[in-house]
């Protein structure tokens, strides 16, 4: 167990703060919140967790300090449900995703940004016809 960053008081960090994966309990991040069915609901940040990661660091180059910040669940509020108009805007923008530029056709998928238009459009044969 590392004690580098194991500070529950916040006298070090302004923040009480604990090593990766050695929260207390009653803590969660956003995403364990919203996979909970809940969301912070306008509570400040409760305490933190720091550590080094090598996931995105350059060759040669240190490690990267990584922080994910907690908040209590016992302060988390429900997620708000999508109200119908949400999901009408969802569904059309959804929809202008699925129309080719060039041949103004429901592609059956979302077109892909790197191609900006359907792959049929997007392809030699199709464009030398």
């Amino acid at each position: 167990m590392s004690a580098r960053f194991l500070d529950p008081d916040g006298e070090v960090y302004g923040l009480p703060t604990f090593p990766f994966r050695m929260a207390p309990g009653g803590y969660a991040t956003r995403r364990q919140l919203r996979t909970a069915g809940l969301r912070p609901g306008g509570q400040p940040v409760a305490a933190q967790l720091l550590w080094y990661s090598n996931r995105r660091r350059k060759p040669g180059s240190p490690p990267v300090l990584r922080v994910a910040y907690l908040y209590r669940v016992d302060l988390a509020r429900p997620v708000r449900p999508m109200t119908p108009a949400k999901w009408a805007a969802l569904a059309r923008a959804n929809a202008a995703q699925r129309v080719c530029p060039e041949c103004r056709t429901d592609a059956g998928y979302r077109i892909p940004l790197t191609l900006g238009m359907c792959v049929p459009c997007a392809t030699p044969a199709h464009q030398a016809a």
